[in-house]
């Protein structure tokens, strides 16, 4: 699955999320949260593997051109070596081995830059993908730290405070769990 999509769901899956009455915090579904973040890390893989394919693919067009060159070069040496006599025929395939090579060359030169220029943009984007990824679940640490402390600082005050009639604070503190 791409990895632009399992984000939107990810994002959506936070967005969607109900608020705590009187709070800065959501509640998130952490199920479907890891779900995503499990597919997302299926997918990244995929992405890589595909640019591995294509390399391979560059790899082999390349190996099939290079013999390609030399049994067309192996054909001019055998027909130079029976026209031996002859050499402005000679020199014609050997002038024809030499372009056919050279546009070899130059073919398999266009297709690796185009396999390096695929990959570069793969990897940039899923780089892109996981930065993003980061500072959301950066964000959301962060943001529940900051709640979390509050919390703590807001039991703390409400432990102090005195009044009448009130019960002890042992009592008011929340219990494990809650």
């Amino acid at each position: 699955m791409d990895i632009q999509h399992l984000l939107g769901r990810l994002e959506a899956v936070l967005l969607e999320a109900r608020r705590v009455p009187g709070t800065k915090m959501k509640l998130v579904d952490a199920e479907r949260c890891f779900q995503l973040i499990d597919q997302m890390v299926l997918a990244i893989p995929e992405e890589i593997k595909k640019a591995q394919r294509i390399q391979q693919e560059h790899d082999r067009i390349i190996a099939q051109a290079k013999e390609e060159a030399e049994r067309i070069k192996e054909m001019a040496r055998e027909e130079a070596s029976r026209l031996a006599d002859d050499t402005a025929i000679i020199a014609i395939a050997q002038n024809r081995a030499q372009a056919i090579e050279e546009r070899a060359r130059r073919e398999v030169d266009r297709m690796r830059a185009e396999a390096d220029a695929y990959a570069l943009e793969t990897l940039m984007r899923l780089r892109e993908e996981l930065n993003h990824t980061l500072t959301v679940v950066s964000n959301g640490i962060a943001k529940l730290e900051r709640d979390r402390a509050e919390r703590m600082k807001a039991l703390e005050g409400y432990a102090e405070s005195p009044s009448s009639g009130a019960q002890p604070t042992q009592e008011r503190q929340p219990q494990a769990g809650s």
